[in-house]
């Protein structure tokens, strides 16, 4: 398909002369090719970037990338970020803005083996519980510091073990819960063979402390280029009309993921699984940035504790120009 279609748009490219050249767009995920990213994806193949005057390219991300260090390096124009991470590398002196917000709802939670007799958060005390890094710590140690349970061990704290990006610490029981994402490692852990009443999850949407996660964020001094800006509301414009189309063509989005996937490490089962699963977190989503949302994230990173994601209300963390440019 994506030979095919690449074929066609350089056909009409050709016979069009090349007349006018396109803008060149880096996006760098992040993480692996997956239906996480569909959107992208499709409007990519889809040639929905391309009819918005821009030639896109995807990078994908992995456990060695983070992708605010990209940015900063001038490796991409645009980045896929949860917020939590955006917002302490900003306090931390690296000025990302967030331009759009495709996920309106969050997909993490902590999965846990029911036989460890875990049925609330108050039976975390004195456990182990699998924790991912490199930026995707925040919204746990924010969740334990609004519980006041301390995260550095003991019979009143929690033992955070490091988790690798998989399902091994629960499947080995070196850890009572893990982190996992509704559309991704708890259905790891199902096909391992685990059955879902044999599982206890916590959402953190249930919870009250879910943090906004895949936004786009840019640098925020390439905002104060005018073309710049029209260029990345071209390129939301036709993000969110590939996520349009991937929620509506679930298997084909899909496939479409599968098309671009260089590593062959993904199958196409767990593809359509995860893409029914993201359609719940995109759906109703215009991709303006809903600024309600954004200050409980804010309320929630801030409130934790003796030891906070950030530490004050930040300024300029978002705009809206961009979305008013590509919709108004």
């Amino acid at each position: 398909m994506k030979v095919r279609l690449t074929s066609m748009a350089a056909a009409f490219a050709l016979a069009a002369g090349s007349a006018q050249a396109l803008d060149d767009v880096t996006l760098q995920l992040k993480w692996v090719t997956q239906a996480q990213f569909a959107g992208y994806y499709v409007a990519l193949e889809n040639g929905y970037f391309e009819e918005e005057g821009l030639n896109v390219t995807i990078r994908p991300g992995g456990p060695d990338i983070a992708p605010p260090q990209v940015i900063a390096g001038g490796g991409a124009d645009v980045i896929v970020e949860w917020m939590p991470a955006a917002l302490a590398a900003r306090e931390q002196g690296l000025p990302l803005v967030n331009i759009a917000q495709p996920f309106v709802r969050s997909g993490m939670m902590l999965t846990c083996l029911a036989d460890t007799g875990i049925t609330g958060p108050e039976d975390f005390r004195g456990r182990t519980l699998g924790v991912w890094f490199f930026g995707n710590e925040y919204p746990f140690l924010s969740w334990m510091s609004t519980l006041g349970i301390p995260t550095d061990g003991g019979e009143d704290g929690v033992e955070v073990l490091r988790q690798g990006f998989n399902v091994d610490p629960l499947l080995q029981r070196q850890a009572d819960c893990i982190s996992t994402m509704t559309y991704n490692e708890y259905w790891q852990v199902i096909d391992a063979g685990i059955s879902e009443d044999e599982l206890v999850t916590f959402k953190y949407e249930d919870q009250g402390v879910a943090t906004l996660e895949d936004g786009l964020y840019v640098l925020e001094d390439r905002l104060e280029d005018s073309e710049f800006v029209d260029k990345m509301a071209r390129f939301v414009r036709a993000s969110m009309r590939g996520w349009r189309w991937a929620e509506e063509n679930p298997e084909e989005a899909a496939d479409i993921v599968l098309d671009y996937d260089e590593t062959g490490a993904q199958t196409e089962a767990h593809q359509v699984r995860m893409m029914g699963e993201i359609a719940l977190l995109t759906e109703g989503s215009s991709g303006v940035l809903d600024v309600e949302a954004y200050q409980r994230t804010v309320e929630t990173l801030l409130g934790g504790g003796s030891d906070p994601v950030i530490t004050r209300e930040p300024e300029g963390a978002w705009t809206h120009a961009v979305t008013d440019a590509a919709f108004d």
